[in-house]
């Protein structure tokens, strides 16, 4: 049985190129270049980046007026001369200078309370909710951007329509069985993954690719001529994608994380004018059961600075009004401390959204903390609510298929 297009989209082949026109891609290559700019999501981009491990919401977005709060955080508390004010009731740690810069900057919105009904407090299983955008996601093997990525998808060739940014698995929120999504954080993954040599073997390959300038051989619209068409968008899409990386970017600017380096290799994606609609990236070790003073502040400033930095280089670059950063973590933290100076899983927490595109601010009021619910806030907005915004408000999809029913968009956007 001979092999179908669709095959080799599964395979990645055609969706998980990277592609830009340049000296050494051939003529053909360069208009499905072309074509593939003209179709992605208008040039608009979604960085999504999750919040490992369940962040202290309640650490995060400071009530530092509210009793309540300090009551049940006698030691972790985060006192009211150290916060960053955003009202007079509400403000952030003082570790996310970066966030308070970029609320200045009128770039950040802030919404409060995010959860969902019958919360759960394992990882693996409030992950999958809000990665398939299901209350129920047993079972479920393809996730909510996967989906919208699914509908607006076309035609093979140029760019992947998504990234995942990171050496983690794969996330379920881009996972699909039939659009593949890539993962990269190096060049050098690119080429083990592709199976493309280095040294003296690459120098010949790219003679060989500067000799291809016209159609491919075979009969227009055979299986071969797809093979090879295929085969040389692989290896001059890892080329170009190369130079990119080759070429680095402003260090300085970017605080020497690994967050820092990976929205700092985002941004260089972004302003190469590759068309990727969606990046993914992770930000891991939220799940602070003991000594949370000595690590939570350190991971929220890796948070903040990072983003920070980043819309600072696109915003030089031209770029930034293009781009928007949606920023969660799959639960909160309970109301109470532990005995091992830490606090245990909890359900609802803030969302971040980042961009010169959002409504400035705070959105929703701040969970309750003398109304409870098993020792936990209740949920002010369910988060598909979130993502119903930014599928119909920024990417275009609709978000009703995507999410599989209805959900008024938050006025965030």
């Amino acid at each position: 049985m001979r092999p179908t297009r669709r095959d080799f989209l599964r395979l990645g082949l055609g969706s998980a190129t990277l592609l830009a026109a340049g000296k050494t891609v051939p003529l053909f290559l360069a208009s499905s270049a072309r074509a593939a700019e003209a179709r992605a999501f208008g040039g608009r981009v979604l960085v999504v980046l999750e919040l490992s491990g369940g962040n202290d919401g309640l650490n995060t977005v400071v009530p530092y007026r509210d009793d309540d709060y300090r009551k049940h955080r006698p030691r972790l508390r985060v006192e009211r001369n150290a916060v960053l004010r955003i009202d007079d009731q509400v403000g952030l740690h003082p570790a996310l200078g970066g966030l308070a810069r970029l609320l200045e900057a009128r770039g950040l919105a802030i919404v409060q309370g995010v959860g969902y009904p019958n919360p759960s407090r394992s990882h693996f299983q409030s992950l999958a909710i809000w990665h398939s955008a299901r209350e129920d996601p047993t079972g479920a093997t393809q996730g909510w951007l996967n989906r919208c990525l699914g509908q607006r998808t076309g035609a093979a060739g140029g760019d992947p329509p998504a990234l995942h940014v990171s050496d983690a698995e794969l996330p379920l929120a881009l996972s699909g069985r039939e659009l593949h999504v890539p993962s990269l954080t190096r060049v050098e993954q690119v080429r083990r993954r592709l199976g493309l040599p280095d040294g003296p073997a690459a120098k010949n390959q790219r003679a060989a690719l500067d000799q291809v300038s016209a159609e491919p051989r075979g009969a227009p619209g055979s299986h071969l001529q797809f093979i090879q068409r295929s085969a040389l968008v692989t290896y001059a899409s890892s080329a170009r994608l190369e130079e990119i990386l080759r070429a680095g970017h402003d260090a300085a600017s970017y605080p020497p994380t690994g967050l820092g380096r990976r929205l700092a290799l985002t941004a260089q994606l972004i302003k190469a004018g590759l068309t990727i609609s969606i990046y993914y990236t992770q930000l891991d070790g939220f799940d602070t059961h003991v000594n949370q003073v000595g690590t939570h502040p350190g991971l929220l400033r890796e948070f903040g600075d990072a983003l920070w930095a980043f819309f600072d280089d696109l915003n030089r670059a031209g770029q930034g009004e293009r781009v928007l950063t949606l920023a969660f973590s799959e639960f909160g933290r309970r109301v109470a401390e532990n005995a091992s100076g830490g606090t245990d899983h909890g359900t609802v927490g803030p969302v971040f959204l980042a961009g010169p595109g959002v409504r400035v601010g705070l959105h929703n009021r701040h969970p309750d903390l003398r109304n409870l619910e098993d020792h936990d806030p209740k949920y002010v907005v369910d988060f598909r609510r979130v993502y119903a915004a930014v599928l119909d408000r920024w990417l275009g999809c609709p978000s009703e298929q995507v999410l599989g029913a209805q959900f008024e968009p938050l006025p965030i956007l």
